[in-house]
């Protein structure tokens, strides 16, 4: 398990939402010295999912791309610790190419996403970053066309639905407002669907190992505790509607409409009067059934 919560949640979060349309390698070892790539994606010539569904981040997941996201707004060293990953996995892409003596187009090469919470004018102008607003949004600032690489700082992002699941990897009120977004999503929605399993099961495994949290995982926790308890309320009445209806079904053979207004009006009740009813189910009719619920 990794030492830092943030880590982990982050990898397994850009790897929950990528995998449909590629190749994800978490904890990539790359050659050179032994260095690891949070997240290493290759493209997928048949992408299980539209890529335009994930917006920004589907723009940035194109060909062999490598996401490093920090908790905290990067150091100018741990920047440069990076741009040594992409400029060794741009090595290794070049050998192989000469080996099989096979042309490798620049465009062909990796490129280096730096998600960060934020990003000082200090920071960017370091590394001469600068937007591409013709091209890109707020936000995304791209070093040197070689280098291959960009700073996205989060914080800056527009609120939009292009820029959710980016921003669900911001920091404080950026991140709180993406998780008020991301559950104001559709319940059919696979991608709310699966990260908000993904929120619950960090969140449970974040919490069993308090000595290890910083005040930056608390927080992380904080911001994601809305999205954990609408998950754990959204599956608790799921659950209960299913056993009710399934009660229904084998008392009486099917569920009409007159019982199905019944099972809103149980789920409705409070707990101790819910278990009352559901005890004297196998004893009810159908007529004093709807009789005692007919309000």
């Amino acid at each position: 398990m990794t030492r830092k919560p943030y880590d982990q949640f982050s990898k397994q979060f850009l790897e929950e939402l990528l995998s449909p349309l590629g190749k994800v390698e978490v904890n990539k070892e790359i050659t050179d010295e032994i260095r690891q790539v949070d997240i290493l994606f290759s493209a997928s010539p048949t992408p299980q999912a539209n890529q335009q569904s994930l917006g920004l981040l589907g723009r940035i997941a194109v060909g062999t791309s490598l996401l490093e996201p920090f908790r905290n707004q990067p150091t100018k060293t741990e920047v440069r610790n990076c741009l040594l990953k992409v400029f060794t996995v741009m090595a290794d892409s070049q050998r192989k190419a000469k080996r099989e003596d096979a042309s490798l187009p620049e465009d062909n090469l990796a490129r280096l996403w730096i998600l960060a919470p934020s990003a000082s004018e200090s920071l960017l102008n370091s590394f001469g970053a600068k937007l591409e607003l013709d091209n890109w949004s707020a936000g995304v600032y791209f070093l040197a066309n070689s280098l291959r690489t960009a700073i996205v700082a989060i914080n800056q992002l527009p609120v939009t639905s292009e820029t959710l699941w980016l921003r669900l990897l911001g920091k404080g009120e950026t991140q709180r407002q993406a998780v008020s977004e991301l559950l104001a999503l559709p319940d059919n929605n696979v991608v709310r669907q699966n990260t908000l399993k993904l929120i619950t099961n960090w969140r449970i495994i974040s919490i069993q190992q308090p000595e290890n949290l910083t005040q930056d995982d608390q927080e992380l926790i904080m911001n994601l505790s809305q999205a954990y308890q609408e998950w754990e309320e959204t599956t608790k009445q799921k659950g209960q509607r299913e056993v009710v209806e399934n009660l229904l079904r084998v008392r009486f053979g099917n569920l009409d409409e007159e019982l199905s207004r019944v099972v809103e009006s149980l789920l409705q009740l409070p707990p101790d009067e819910f278990a009352r009813v559901l005890l004297q189910l196998p004893q009810l009719s159908r007529e004093e059934l709807l009789s005692r619920f007919s309000s």
